[in-house]
């Protein structure tokens, strides 16, 4: 999970990544610049870019004309479920209870984001949560970390996971590709 403050360097950022192993990054919407940092990731070979923390079906049109490959939210909106069927992509929409997970299903949807995952619980409350729905695959976002990456991942009912400790503010900051290739390459090997 990415939060840019300027897109001048996301390409860079991209390479460091790919460098690192990860092919795949959410590019979130906190920012004036996700738009431009998104098309400049999505350039780069060998990597998926994605939007976070879409909000609104306007947040899906700037998303995808960009080039994000799916759209991840923090909560369920119906809107911006229909709005990404209705340009073809793949959309991750938050939840924190059953009732969320039921709205999804209802939806079509069959993955859904568990956030906060660490706040709400962590590995035993998605644990609790695939019992009664088997067919959900579950990416969990929030307090994930090199320290429990391992253990959200050896759960068959998750999908892949969501963190921002590879690409910390203080590091994008500092323009330290190096220490983003590096963590990236560190997380990896945890669960290899």
């Amino acid at each position: 999970m990415v939060v840019l403050e300027e897109a001048a360097f996301a390409g860079r950022l991209a390479d460091a990544l790919v460098e690192g192993g990860l092919h795949c990054a959410e590019v979130t919407f906190r920012t004036a610049a996700a738009a431009d940092a998104i098309r400049r990731m999505a350039d780069r070979p060998g990597m998926l870019v994605g939007a976070g923390t879409v909000l609104t079906a306007a947040q899906v049109d700037q998303a995808v004309d960009a080039g994000a490959r799916f759209v991840v939210s923090p909560g369920f909106s119906a809107a911006v479920v229909a709005r990404c069927g209705e340009h073809g992509v793949p959309v991750f929409p938050g939840v924190a209870s059953p009732t969320e997970i039921m709205q999804a299903l209802d939806a079509g949807l069959d993955t859904v984001k568990f956030f906060p995952a660490e706040q709400l619980g962590g590995v035993p409350m998605v644990k609790a949560l695939a019992a009664p729905f088997r067919s959900v695959r579950f990416i969990p976002t929030g307090g994930v970390s090199a320290g429990n990456i391992a253990d959200y991942l050896a759960l068959p009912s998750v999908l892949a996971v969501g963190g921002t400790w590879m690409v910390a503010p203080d590091l994008l900051a500092a323009r330290d590709w190096d220490a983003v290739t590096s963590r990236t390459k560190t997380a990896l090997e945890k669960i290899s």
